[in-house]
């Protein structure tokens, strides 16, 4: 069944309307029908299974059949932060992320990001980034849309470590601890129902300097590997990411 992403002023008592592109989708695209059903919620604390009584070409209305309880959203907070990599990587990044359950992005520079930052082009890139992780967010079945902030400084990033409950910082060295050693203490002591905040910040293409090393440990951040294979950073943050899920219970782990 379909799923649309609304602003919560689309919502009235009885019914919902969808608007712009994704009124256009329901009608041209899905060839959808007065009566077919879907599900729309406002990507905060409301879902439901509402009922289309009218399609017009920038505009459909559904009836609000009943309210749904939240099931797919991860109980774990996880942010992916990422070094800006080249190409239309980090939209790569925030799709398969947002499939796997991130919870936001925190895009950054750091000593090796190769990419130019042009503050200029910023909200444009912000728009497409959100429509990306909007649409991916609908194909997984996701309740809620994960945040994207605008791209920080690695002295930013590195000030916000400790708003996290654990942090892992991406990073291959010999014997060094795997993720999976790391996350074994944290998930251990987890409490059920408690919402916790976790953040995952992976390098660019060149990888981190080992300056940014010690800082990210000073700041709080654990040093791991994610395995003998060397992976691209589009990859790791995936990985790191899935990881994470499975040792949380969030893919039939622990």
């Amino acid at each position: 069944m379909q799923r649309y992403f609304v602003e919560p002023s689309q919502f009235g008592e009885r019914e919902v309307t969808i608007s712009g592109e994704d009124a256009r989708h329901i009608g041209k695209v899905m060839r959808s029908k007065p009566g077919d059903k879907l599900i729309v919620s406002d990507g905060i604390s409301r879902e439901v299974l509402a009922e289309i009584t009218k399609i017009e070409p920038q505009e459909v209305t559904a009836a609000i059949i009943d309210a749904l309880v939240d099931s797919a959203e991860p109980w774990l907070q996880v942010t992916v932060a990422q070094s800006l990599p080249k190409g239309d990587k980090m939209e790569i990044v925030i799709q398969k992320c947002t499939e796997i359950g991130a919870a936001s992005f925190v895009p950054f520079l750091s000593e090796r990001t190769v990419v130019q930052y042009d503050q200029k082009k910023e909200e444009k890139r912000l728009s497409r980034w959100r429509k990306i992780a909007k649409e991916a967010a609908e194909q997984a079945h996701r309740s809620k849309i994960p945040t994207l902030e605008i791209p920080k400084t690695w002295d930013e990033l590195l000030s916000s470590l400790s708003s996290y409950d654990f942090v892992c910082f991406c990073y291959e060295k010999e014997n060094g601890q795997q993720l999976r050693d790391a996350l074994k203490p944290f998930v251990q002591n987890l409490v059920s129902g408690k919402p916790y905040r976790v953040a995952v910040i992976v390098g660019p293409e060149g990888g981190f300097t080992e300056e940014e090393v010690h800082e990210a440990e000073a700041a709080g951040a654990v040093s791991v590997g994610l395995g003998r294979r060397i992976l691209r950073t589009e990859t790791a943050a995936m990985a790191a990411l899935t990881c994470i899920m499975y040792e949380s219970g969030e893919m039939g782990g622990v």
